[in-house]
């Protein structure tokens, strides 16, 4: 069994995960180091599983060509012509209206929403399906009607995206092999 990293906090149950190729054990306050142990016994097999699975992406994303700086911004100047189009093109399906769109060059999300209605785009998107690029930007806007991710709020972007699933499936298995292209 591999080493791990217990976060306790004030939450009630137990959960596992695994970070950058490390397990985190998140516990409640009052767990005991032998309860703690005990889960990660039994739970060995989905760690076992879930570290090799962290193992193989790690590998993955070591052999993929790094993008130079030069390449970002013409992704960046690629992305302000692209995204803004196909904003405002779901943004009258779904009958939203918005703000300012920002494209940036994030480490950990494709896309955002700011209770002020902006919207922020990862520009990485450039490197993914369109159809990919497209479930963002529905999500996002959808934002703009529920400010969660609540039933209601799926049932809209599915509405507008039939396919939503299906590429967030792919966004999760490919992205980050191309965040790897320009990130550690």
């Amino acid at each position: 069994m591999p080493d791990y990293e217990v976060i306790r906090s004030r939450r009630k149950t137990l959960c596992a995960e695994v970070r950058e190729g490390r397990l985190v054990v998140r516990a409640p306050l009052r767990a005991t180091n032998e309860e703690i142990s005990a889960f990660v016994l039994k739970n060995r097999e989905w760690i076992e599983k879930h570290m090799a699975r962290a193992q193989a992406r790690a590998e993955a994303r070591s052999g993929v060509r790094k993008l130079t700086e030069e390449e970002i911004r013409a992704l960046a100047q690629q992305a302000l012509q692209v995204i803004p189009e196909r904003a405002a093109c779901y943004a009258a399906r779904i009958g939203v209206r918005y703000g300012r769109i920002t494209i940036r060059l994030q480490k950990t999300r494709w896309g955002s929403c700011s209770s002020k209605g902006n919207l922020n785009f990862n520009c990485l998107l450039m490197l993914a399906p369109p159809e990919a690029l497209d479930s963002v930007v529905v999500h996002e806007l959808c934002h703009l009607k529920e400010l969660n991710h609540s039933a209601r709020f799926y049932s809209e972007v599915l509405r507008v995206f039939p396919d939503y699933r299906k590429w967030q499936k792919w966004l999760k298995e490919n992205g980050d092999l191309i965040m790897a292209r320009a990130f550690p």
